[in-house]
């Protein structure tokens, strides 16, 4: 038998770490958690760039148990999201169980004893029975390969990791990506910098962004009546679980979105150069699409250039594109997202025989409902393989995943059993039916996005309803799972 420490370890204390934290607490199962930064708040707590925030609605991207009245704007900005996420973890008696600047290295299952050992980069060990990985799919910054970029003489960060103490006044900054973090941080630096070079290899869709403050009123009357907090929160899912038939459902309605994209971009571009570098050259949803009323406008100025041809080398002073063209640069800032479908890594982790989850996921990422793997007993993984959502908020589906779990702890503390291993059947046949749904959907419509791996498979996103998911999630069915 394990003589295990804790019952269970959770990697990570974002979004998920701290939702199963607080479910853990209230079942009255010992646990830790493991944070390698140096406070609790997940990606919020890494993404400070200028202009960071939210595109799901304050009201919805919070949790259920714990609904927050004074949001200050509808969707919130970065530091009121992780001001959030601290207080929870205070207020429901988290942060005493944060171990915090402990990275994971890795973790082997002993499957004769039924436990983990949990590795850490300090040396360390804790052996659990069981791991609730809470890492997420946007924790590890992607930084591309640029010929010459380490010959580049000024400060090169990428935003997930904004070096605060580089003053942008008067730089020369060059920007390469336009995804969701370029399109905040660019407006938010046009007009302070000398002048913003923008490399951009794919156009996005940005769509206007319903924004605006919540007034003092609002604020008392949705403190004094959570009848209307959770009446908005509703609403909210609604609205957006029906654009979902955008992605999953019927494609062809993308043209709603495209005819709201192409208003949103010709009142504010009006050079029919610029527009023409701007326009998608894909189906619309394939890649995220983006909300944003101040992405337009900020390219448009006199002092933001929009550049697509490639980046052909990286001088100490410069970026050269493929064309010849200098483009002088002071300031290298990568706005080029995350290592998405490489989840968990670099953490070694080991399951039952000694087998590497690098190994398995080689060809991409799979999990019976995104959360558990076949042949690594006892772990469970949230925001895993295919349930990120192109729709939605993933608070949602996080909260589906953390009830599925609690089920599975719940099942092993009544049966006196070890462990619950997925069979690798009840695996397969999932993981083909999310291809088969997959191949439906606008994602896998030609286009390259983090949404899927290199060979075009979708490995990140639920090819269907946050509702369907739910109910899938709902019960923990033992007949699943092989246990020990």
């Amino acid at each position: 038998m394990c003589a295990v420490e804790l019952p269970v370890v959770i990697i990570g204390a974002g979004f998920g770490g701290i939702c199963a934290a607080v479910r853990l607490r209230e079942r009255g199962i010992p646990f830790v958690v493991l944070e390698r930064g140096d406070a609790v708040g997940g990606v919020w707590r890494e993404n400070t760039y200028p202009g960071a925030a939210c595109d799901v609605p304050s009201h919805l991207y919070s949790l259920s148990f714990a609904p927050k009245a004074d949001w200050s704007r509808k969707y919130a900005g970065q530091r009121e999201i992780r001001g959030y996420l601290e207080s929870v973890a205070r207020d429901f008696g988290v942060l005493e169980h944060v171990r915090l600047s402990t990275e994971v290295a890795g973790a082997t299952f002993d499957a004769p004893a039924g436990c983990w050992t949990v590795r850490t980069t300090a040396g360390d060990q804790l052996r659990a029975r069981a791991i609730i990985a809470a890492t997420g799919q946007l924790s590890r910054p992607a930084i591309p390969r640029l010929p010459g970029a380490e010959r580049f003489a000024g400060p090169a960060f990428h935003s997930a990791a904004w070096d605060h103490g580089v003053d942008l006044r008067g730089r020369r900054v060059a920007v390469v990506g336009t995804g969701a973090s370029a399109i905040q941080l660019v407006p938010a630096i046009a007009g302070l910098a000398e002048r913003v070079t923008v490399f951009q290899r794919s156009a996005p869709y940005v769509i206007p962004k319903a924004d605006r403050a919540y007034g003092a009123l609002e604020r008392r009357l949705l403190r004094r009546f959570p009848a209307l907090l959770r009446a908005s929160r509703a609403l909210t899912y609604a609205q957006f679980e029906q654009r979902g038939i955008v992605f999953v459902t019927a494609p062809w309605l993308g043209w709603v979105v495209k005819r709201s994209w192409r208003r949103h971009m010709e009142r504010h571009i009006t050079d029919p150069e610029l527009r023409r570098r701007l326009t998608p050259d894909y189906a619309v949803g394939c890649k995220r699409i983006l909300l944003s009323n101040d992405w337009y406008p900020a390219v448009a100025r006199d002092d933001v250039d929009v550049i697509t041809e490639p980046i052909a080398t990286v001088e100490p002073d410069a970026i050269v594109t493929a064309d010849g063209t200098r483009h002088p640069a002071d300031v290298l800032v990568h706005g080029t997202g995350f290592h998405a479908t490489e989840l968990l890594a670099p953490m070694d982790i080991r399951g039952a025989g000694g087998q590497a989850l690098a190994d398995v996921w080689h060809a991409g990422a799979e999990a019976y409902l995104g959360v558990t793997v076949a042949g690594f007993p006892n772990l469970f993984v949230l925001y895993g393989p295919n349930t990120n959502l192109g729709h939605n908020s993933i608070i949602y589906m996080i909260e589906s995943q953390v009830a599925y779990v609690l089920e599975a702890l719940r099942h092993l503390e009544l049966s006196g059993q070890r462990w619950v291993d997925v069979r690798p059947e009840r695996q397969a046949a999932f993981v083909s039916e999310v291809e088969q749904r997959s191949h439906r959907t606008v994602w896998e419509r030609g286009c390259t996005s983090w949404y899927t791996t290199a060979d075009g498979r979708n490995t990140n996103n639920w090819p269907g309803y946050t509702f369907s998911y739910r109910r899938r999630t709902s019960r923990f069915d033992a007949t699943d799972y092989a246990i020990g």
